[in-house]
């Protein structure tokens, strides 16, 4: 089967949508393509909220574009594009309106005074009631979080999908896209394989987006959904032209709940949630006297893993945990603005956090690399091919994100990235021959059945068992502190499981519905994509944001200034590294003001 649009988008979550509406409401034709229907999208499960500078709340007194700009490029520890940071600050408290607009319930402004955790009295002004409210999260100099309850995702998630059924785009549910069609020069579609049926569909389109999400599935113990498999970061790998930005940067999130690592949102520290140890006593004012708990998510982790070194965590069967407390908060403001994270704690843990406090630890959670793009989301390498949110390196957050950054990202990167595409097509004389795209696709529907028929053939190696130890590699090698034995040790290993994966064998034989099908396609890639991980940081000598090295413990910007770039030229079992300086338009590095690392100056790095 062969279907022909204008622009394919390869993900349905937020960024895959708000690119479709952007170029829909141009008058193109779009289909999405999705692993699930869009609203079971991971983005669903996104709970804090939004980073966007509005500056309606008494906390937020004085926000701008410009501190929000400060404020990401500190949290990205000067990794970030600076270019691309101004013009997301600038955009984002037009996405958020935007969303208003189309009918998000954004939580408010209520008038009045109000006591906060630690005792201080603050007073929201009449002239502010009613307008988008806002909470505190880590690493920011404002309130500057828009939220819906702790359900941002959600709300976000269900009104983009209203405002795409509106415009008539196609949505194509329950497939996967297995490789791109391309001649190393330009993009023409995708390979893409029905979950249901288990047949190939061929999409030609004259653009194609990438916006799968992230690849936190790669590591096991992530606050990621199933889906998140790192599926449109394969993709671009494996063409072999396409560049994959600092994947070396991987974020951990502090509270994942134990066991289940399922997320509970830094929305319970921003409203004044509490990190507790064995002894039930606060430990963050003594690693960060002045940010405390909502120190960026790097700082915070390290923090949380140094204190159960220290024999401070709580044992379990699933491990050392510390507790997070939210008793304080009371019933009725848990009740309303962290209902969500209620459910989860009822539900899956058993507990309730009116009355108790809620075991967590550092679990993976964002991958701040990702395809590389331009900053019209335009990739390196491939003419008509472009990526946003997750899975783009853009590059917005550098080696930290912001919490709130990433939902924000993922409005204003499908506003700039779906402009982008229909300015494309619309003014450039782009060369497109559908009967090259169809040679083109033809050929790569033969390797995809190819790689089908050695599955089915079988082999000694089970794929379950293989990524399992993928798993396991990374999280204990390639985790939150690095080090060169460490990471020496995990790039050899994850070598010696690709080279196992060319034997993969199945045990069941069905063709159509085979979740062990779909994951012994999808392995290879993931494991491409954790050696490129641990490959480029054992290359990378140095500490910066999420990256921590116990072997080099300064942020090193004379040497290291840079981004990383991984292309994987078949059949090698490592990726080459190639680097691009980052660009310092407006902020010159210095101090983030919180945190542990130390900056190494050209003077000092001098004297040796």
């Amino acid at each position: 089967m062969m279907i022909s649009t204008d622009v394919l988008v390869i993900g349905a979550g937020l960024a895959g949508e708000r690119v479709a509406i952007e170029v829909a409401s141009r008058g193109f034709k779009v289909i999405l393509v999705s692993l699930v229907p869009p609203r079971r999208s991971h983005s669903t499960a996104a709970q804090g909220g939004m980073q966007a500078a509005l500056g309606n709340m008494t906390k937020s007194h004085g926000d701008s574009p410009d501190v929000h700009f400060e404020d990401t490029v500190k949290g990205s520890d000067w990794g970030c594009d600076q270019d691309v940071a101004r013009l997301f600050v600038i955009l984002a408290p037009v996405a958020a309106r935007q969303t208003a607009y189309w009918g998000l319930p954004w939580s408010r402004v209520v008038a009045g005074k109000r006591q906060m955790p630690d005792g201080e009295v603050v007073e929201e002004l009449a002239e502010m009631e009613g307008l988008i409210a806002a909470r505190n999260f880590g690493g920011t100099k404002k309130w500057r979080a828009c939220y819906a309850s702790d359900g941002t995702g959600h709300a976000l998630m269900y009104t983009l999908d209203n405002v795409v059924l509106q415009l008539g785009v196609e949505v194509h549910d329950r497939v996967e896209a297995l490789a791109l069609v391309h001649d190393g020069q330009r993009c023409y579609g995708a390979i893409v394989r029905d979950l249901r049926s288990g047949q190939l569909r061929t999409y030609l389109a004259r653009a194609i987006v990438i916006a799968t999400g992230g690849h936190g599935r790669i590591y096991g113990r992530s606050t990621n959904g199933i889906i998140n498999e790192g599926t449109g970061m394969s993709l671009a790998l494996d063409t072999g032209v396409v560049p994959l930005g600092n994947m070396e940067a991987v974020q951990f999130h502090p509270t994942g709940v134990v066991p289940g690592d399922i997320l509970v949102s830094e929305a319970c520290r921003g409203e004044g949630g509490y990190l507790l140890d064995k002894n039930l006593g606060r430990f963050m004012p003594e690693y960060e006297p002045a940010k405390k708990e909502l120190a960026s998510r790097d700082v915070v982790s390290r923090r949380m893993v140094q204190h159960i070194r220290r024999g401070f965590g709580v044992d379990t069967p699933y491990g050392p945990h510390l507790w997070l407390d939210i008793r304080h908060l009371g019933k009725k403001h848990i009740e309303a603005n962290l209902k969500e994270v209620a459910t989860i704690c009822r539900d899956f843990l058993g507990i309730d956090p009116i009355d108790e406090p809620i075991p967590v630890r550092p679990t993976q959670h964002y991958s701040m690399g990702g395809v590389r793009t331009d900053i019209n989301g335009r990739t390196y390498g491939l003419a008509g091919l472009y990526a946003a949110g997750e899975a783009a390196c853009w590059d917005l957050h550098g080696f930290n994100r912001l919490g709130g950054n990433s939902v924000a990202e993922t409005l204003v990167a499908g506003m700039v990235v779906g402009k982008s595409v229909t300015q494309d097509l619309e003014w450039l004389d782009i060369p497109y021959s559908e009967s090259v795209a169809a040679a083109l696709a033809t050929e790569a529907r033969f390797r995809v059945e190819e790689r089908l028929r050695r599955l089915m053939a079988g082999g000694p190696e089970s794929v379950h068992a293989l990524r399992k130890e993928m798993s396991d590699t990374l999280m204990e090698k390639v985790g939150i502190f690095r080090n060169k034995k460490d990471l020496t040790e995990a790039v050899d290993k994850l070598v010696e499981l690709h080279r196992r994966a060319k034997r993969l064998g199945l045990r069941s034989s069905v063709v159509g519905p085979n979740p062990e099908l779909a994951a012994a396609l999808r392995l290879p890639g993931m494991i491409r994509l954790a050696i490129t991980i641990a490959y480029g940081a054992l290359m990378r000598t140095e500490s910066r944001g999420s990256h921590y090295r116990e072997d080099y413990t300064y942020r090193d910007d004379v040497n290291w200034l840079k981004r990383t770039l991984a292309t994987w030229p078949s059949p090698a079992d490592l990726p080459s590294l190639s680097y691009e300086p980052v660009r310092i338009t407006e902020l010159p590095p210095g101090e983030r003001g919180y945190g542990e690392g130390k900056v190494l100056t050209e003077k000092e790095h001098v004297r040796g």
